[in-house]
């Protein structure tokens, strides 16, 4: 089954852990301190990462992680909204590549 995939920029990563965690109903199975979290249920896959401009573009980018997926696809809707496919394994490829020393919690 696909899981919906959201990536927010958030301004406190702290803050942000806590309320969405209460929203979402569990542990973030990523924490990267004071930059980046990752939830994952049976129907989402949730992040946040904090940037400069939360303000600006509040929703990183949008798509699916498909068990399916042999890599990462990244495409540009019509409307300027970022997609992206994955698996769970090329997403944590991609986590790993941005910090070598997290740890999974799922």
């Amino acid at each position: 089954m696909k899981r919906f995939h959201v990536a927010l920029a958030v301004k406190d990563i702290d803050e942000s852990i806590l309320f969405y965690s209460q929203k979402i109903g569990c542990e973030p199975e990523v924490v990267v301190p004071r930059e980046y979290a990752l939830w994952r249920t049976e129907m989402l896959n949730f992040s946040i990462r904090l940037t400069s401009d939360q303000a600006e573009r509040p929703i990183r980018h949008l798509g699916w992680e498909d068990p399916k997926a042999t890599g990462f696809i990244c495409e540009t809707d019509i409307n300027g909204v970022h997609w992206e496919e994955f698996s769970q394994a090329n997403q944590h490829d991609e986590i790993l590549s941005h910090w070598p020393d997290v740890v999974f919690d799922g």
